[in-house]
């Protein structure tokens, strides 16, 4: 962000997320579990004396691609750790599986090699992951590596960045305390007793205790104090960091670009841009494609089912809220004697007298949802986003949800973030609706290739388990 005056122009760092700069734990995390997969499938390899070829390289190649880069797992315990390595890997070799199923080449590796390699994987990456873990917490904790840091602004946007430093695990911030012109009194409760001075005692710390880093919270109607502040902390060497207050605002992907040299701060920005979106839709086509072809039998059945179970079209299409806002067909099949797609449109309930008997079996096993697919590969749904409501839904409840419409910056998915974690099926109060777009914002600011594939083996999980949807 530029701030300007009569007499200094000064460009203020704004870092949204993260809170500090890439450190040597955002690499290690990066590389970490893939490189562990890649070496235990060399170990297997050289175990059984068998030679790295050209399958093996595209094998590895294409694993690198579905585990980078890896997760920051140093917040973690042990066992919680190694439980999320396992899941993640059971997706990954899952899609391994339906590649190697739908291009019919098995054959061209050593079963022995793959089997050793399926089942070591998971432990060397846990070794690998926590090793590096372990290494990272002792080399932050040399006194060379801390990072002694001030806050100016003790309100709550202030008691915020200073949680946030003292979770980061990139370095270790040694908190100092806050500056404000308030009295302990009137500051944040968070930051009582913590008060070092007033704003204009600020610079005289920095240089009389060697701070490293400044965060300055203050409101954005005191960019007056805030430039002059700036203009005297360059006579320091310390890092200046400004950390606006967007409270009551759901950043999304919050970054700073730089367009043609002026610093942007993206506050709602879609994940799903640039080269995120050419591997989420080449992903969506390639398993879309596969699961089809897999599971064309079922189709046939279950439209057969549709048929015979009462009049009426086998495949149901309705108008939904997609991409940007912009209104899609979406494809499912038949499961009620009558279908709401006008201005109104009452959710299916519990015992719902419109379900046929066969229509209550595919929804309870999501079997229904099986021609979305299609919509995958047309482009106008993914196989991971947030649930696609109905127009006439989406118009009742973007007036009472706070941020509602955000979650049409990505493509709508057959499962999501919300699904899986028990906002499945009907949404009969504004709390249950609320709930379920807080989940899909999370998935907008969180997204990876790995939570899709995550997303994916946990709604594996729930379609047998779950008991909300009817």
């Amino acid at each position: 962000m530029q701030l300007k005056s009569a007499n200094v122009t000064t460009t203020v760092p704004v870092r949204l997320f993260p809170v500090a700069p890439p450190s040597i734990n955002t690499f290690v995390a990066a590389v970490a579990e893939p490189l562990a997969t890649l070496l235990t499938l060399g170990l297997a390899a050289a175990f059984f004396d068998e030679p790295i070829d050209r399958p093996e390289l595209i094998l590895g190649m294409l694993v690198l691609v579905l585990t980078f880069p890896g997760v920051d797992r140093c917040k973690q315990d042990p066992f919680r750790a190694g439980v999320n390595i396992v899941s993640h890997w059971v997706a990954v070799l899952s899609i391994l599986m339906l590649f190697g199923y739908a291009t019919d080449s098995f054959h061209f590796f050593s079963k022995d090699v793959l089997l050793w390699w399926a089942f070591f994987t998971p432990a060397m990456q846990w070794v690998v992951v926590t090793t590096s873990c372990r290494w990272l917490r002792l080399v932050s904790e040399r006194p060379e590596y801390r990072r002694r840091a001030v806050v100016v602004g003790a309100g709550e946007n202030g008691v915020r960045i200073a949680q946030a430093l003292d979770a980061y695990t990139g370095c270790v911030h040694e908190l100092m305390g806050y500056f404000d012109d308030r009295g302990h009194d009137r500051v944040h409760d968070g930051a009582a007793g913590k008060l070092l001075g007033r704003v204009e005692d600020v610079v005289e710390h920095v240089k009389r205790h060697g701070i490293h880093n400044v965060y300055i919270t203050l409101p954005l109607v005191a960019q007056p104090r805030v430039m002059e502040l700036i203009s005297k902390l360059q006579d320091t060497t310390t890092s200046v960091h400004y950390v606006p207050d967007f409270a009551g605002v759901n950043v999304i992907q919050g970054q700073l670009q730089d367009v043609e040299g002026i610093p942007v701060v993206s506050l709602l920005e879609s994940p799903i841009t640039g080269t995120n979106h050419l591997v989420k839709r080449v992903t969506d086509i390639v398993l879309s494609s596969i699961i089809l072809v897999l599971i064309s039998p079922v189709l046939l059945a279950v439209a057969i089912g549709v048929r015979m179970s009462s009049p009426g079209p086998i495949i149901f299409k309705q108008r939904r809220t997609g991409l940007d806002g912009k209104e899609i067909l979406v494809f499912k099949f038949r499961s009620m004697r009558t279908q709401d797609n006008g201005p109104v449109v009452r959710q299916a309930t519990k015992n719902d007298p419109r379900i046929t008997p066969f229509g209550a079996f595919i929804r309870k096993t999501s079997l229904d949802e099986l021609p979305q697919l299609f919509n995958v590969l047309l482009g106008s749904m993914s196989l991971v986003g947030p649930r696609p409501h109905a127009v006439a839904h989406n118009e009742e409840y973007r007036k009472i949800v706070q941020a509602y419409m955000l979650r049409h910056k990505v493509r709508p998915g057959i499962t999501g973030w919300a699904q899986v974690n028990g906002f499945r099926g009907e949404t009969d109060t504004v709390e249950k609706m609320a709930a379920r777009v807080q989940y899909d914002l999370e998935y907008l600011r969180n997204w990876s290739l790995a939570l899709d594939l995550k997303i994916i083996a946990r709604t594996v999980r729930v379609l047998f388990f779950d008991r909300n949807a009817y």
